[in-house]
């Protein structure tokens, strides 16, 4: 995913189109910000080590890798805008936020991940949520037919870097957890998310051995 992510970048306009709620430098995720990181695209190292450390910090599963990249894709076309240096974390971020609440399964709220990037707000986090929500115009279903295309498209990228990649896109377990989550209505999403029982979403088992691979 994290390849997947870096490509997105290569392929993006110029000049980039770009929305500022996004922009890293008025809006940093980590300080000091370098210049240089906000210019030049990231070395795929760097944008592996920041999934790895919010997948790692809260539990999340390799499924939920996958929904986060359908999510960036989704919100580069909806909202006409590019995945760049200046905007890639908050981005990435933004999208896992929402992929940990449809696909994961035991709370962890906005506040949990400031505590792995300790120079951004709840406040911020929140923003980052609800802009990223109705620019995607609150469309967060992800078919199994979806999910298993990306899978395979990925699995060719990994396949093509020497990368191993999990031999199963979704059991049927899953594929049905998927689905179910999908039948929240995009119109009751707002009602939905105002709930007091409703929180983030993590897994209660540590990653799987494969989930590398798929971050990767």
């Amino acid at each position: 995913v994290s390849l997947a992510a870096c490509y997105l970048m290569k392929g993006s306009h110029d000049p980039p189109r770009l929305k500022d709620i996004f922009d890293e430098e008025l809006h940093p995720l980590m300080r000091p910000i370098r210049k240089e990181t906000i210019i030049n695209l990231p070395e795929h190292r760097h944008v592996y080590k920041f999934f790895k450390t919010l997948f790692s910090s809260a539990q999340l599963t390799a499924e939920c890798a996958i929904i986060s990249l359908i999510y960036v894709e989704r919100l580069m076309e909806y909202a006409e805008i590019d995945i760049h240096p200046s905007n890639w974390r908050r981005i990435i971020l933004g999208a896992i936020l929402l992929a940990s609440k449809v696909w994961d399964d035991q709370a962890v709220w906005n506040i949990d991940y400031c505590q792995i990037l300790k120079d951004t707000t709840v406040e911020d986090m929140n923003a980052l949520e609800r802009e990223i929500l109705q620019l995607i115009m609150f469309n967060i279903n992800v078919p199994s037919s979806i999910y298993a295309k990306y899978y395979f498209d990925l699995r060719t990228i990994a396949d093509e870097n020497n990368y191993i990649f999990p031999a199963e896109p979704l059991s049927i377990e899953r594929a049905r957890k998927l689905e179910a989550m999908n039948r929240l209505s995009n119109d009751n999403w707002t009602d939905y998310m105002s709930r007091p029982s409703v929180k983030r979403y993590i897994s209660l088992n540590p990653l799987p051995s494969k989930s590398a691979a798929v971050l990767s």
